[in-house]
């Protein structure tokens, strides 16, 4: 199991992509410490323009995790990446999505 810790706020929608992109991409189930920053002035003064971070058991932090590229980088470097889940993550769209129709140039859903 990958113990991480993510310093977050209340409302972070970029920390909610962060936990879906670790879920999806590790190769092993992770348990995240959530730290709510906005509790403590000395971590507020820190990540307050930078969350989400994530950091590792050795203190080493991700920002900006948000962004695949970055994301599957950092877990790969500590061989954590499922390269079969990054693969598909960025494998282009074969088909148009249920029910789409094209009309004057522009796409209906529907």
């Amino acid at each position: 199991m990958i113990s991480l810790t993510l310093y977050t706020t209340l409302g972070c929608h970029l920390c909610t992509q962060v936990e879906a992109l670790l879920s999806a991409l590790a190769n092993q189930p992770v348990a995240l410490k959530r730290v709510e920053i906005s509790e403590h002035a000395a971590l507020l003064e820190r990540y307050g323009e930078l969350i989400p971070v994530v950091v590792d058991s050795q203190g080493r932090e991700l920002t900006r995790g948000f962004e695949v590229a970055r994301m599957s980088d950092w877990l790969g470097e500590r061989g954590w990446l499922d390269e079969h889940a990054l693969a598909s993550l960025m494998a282009p769209e074969d088909s148009p999505p249920k029910g789409m129709r094209l009309h004057n140039g522009r796409r209906f859903l529907g």
